[in-house]
């Protein structure tokens, strides 16, 4: 009887042991908010790990890497999408890492704001390029993978110069996820997200 209570407090230990760190890990909302700073502003976009956990986890990666920062708009659309996250600045390159495979969803749609993985006519091949949708685009619907939604600034991705490539393309100025960002950015990222509840 008291090796089966031992072992029973032993498990529950270990339960707790795997089970805490993740949960603190997830308790920090702004764990899953990316701040995109453009030369007109800030924008701030929601990630949705609930949607695509490989293509979000990959975003966070590249982030805190820095890789984003100072990659230029290499394809902006007016009326459709503005295209980055190549280091090449040509729409062929990516990240060092492997590409993913898709997350298509049958229940979030391309809006006005929506992040997409950007890839080829592969659907396992997205990488580190994404693209934020100016305005509605059905025909993308379960067949590119959506990993975010603009929940502030459109107004900045909005001014990024058009043209494919533009002949002065915009760039990153930063990209950070919030829980990492500076105390007046936590805050302004905190209201961001309380304003959308």
């Amino acid at each position: 009887m008291m090796l089966h209570r031992v072992l029973v407090v032993a498990g529950l230990l270990l339960a707790m042991a795997l089970v805490l760190p993740r949960a603190a890990t997830a308790a920090d909302p702004l764990d899953n908010v990316l701040l995109l700073d453009l030369k007109d502003g800030r924008v701030t976009i929601l990630l949705r790990p609930d949607l695509a956990p490989k293509h979000v986890e990959r975003v966070k990666k590249l982030t805190r890497e820095g890789f984003y920062d100072g990659i230029i708009f290499h394809r902006v659309i007016p009326g459709f999408m503005a295209q980055t996250g190549d280091p090449t600045g040509t729409g062929t390159g990516g990240s060092q890492y492997p590409d993913l495979p898709a997350e298509f969803s049958n229940t979030a749609t391309f809006e006005r704001g929506t992040i997409g993985a950007a890839r080829s006519s592969d659907p396992n091949s997205a990488n580190s390029q994404f693209f934020i949708d100016f305005a509605p685009a059905p025909f993308l619907n379960g067949k590119y993978t959506i990993w975010g939604q603009v929940i502030d600034g459109m107004d900045a991705v909005d001014k990024i110069t058009p043209g494919e490539p533009p002949a002065h393309p915009d760039k990153i100025v930063k990209m950070q996820i919030a829980s990492d960002a500076d105390a007046a950015s936590k805050k302004a990222a905190t209201a961001v997200l309380k304003a959308q509840q």
